[in-house]
């Protein structure tokens, strides 16, 4: 089964931005991939997804600030985060799936939001 890695996390002032990527070790061309994160105290929630067709969809508390791309030739996906807010602090993980077979987690990234 296929695994991902998350890379990309850190520290960053209020207003900042930074990219987060998800390499896979398979193939992704046939895989929805998406991005979740979660904060202390609270359940892990989708932030973006984007299908094997390139469609997405947003949380809505992220609409507007964050994007999702995927490089199906380097077997990743992207996470464009900007503007970003104190509430973004979690720790933010890549699933790659595809409803049947393939289920993978990585092990997250921890983006911090602080002044």
């Amino acid at each position: 089964q296929v695994q991902v890695v998350e890379s990309g996390g850190g520290s960053v002032q209020p207003g900042g931005s930074l990219t987060l990527s998800c390499v896979a070790s398979g193939s992704i061309f046939r895989l929805a991939m998406g991005w979740y994160r979660q904060a202390p105290g609270k359940q892990r929630e989708l932030v973006a997804g984007i299908t094997n067709g390139g469609s997405t969809t947003y949380a809505d508390s992220v609409k507007g600030r964050f994007t999702i791309s995927r490089d199906n030739a380097k077997n990743t996906v992207y996470l464009q985060m900007n503007t970003l807010k104190p509430e973004d602090t979690a720790v933010y993980y890549c699933n790659a799936n595809d409803g049947i077979f393939v289920n993978s987690w990585g092990q997250g990234t921890q983006v911090t939001v602080s002044s």
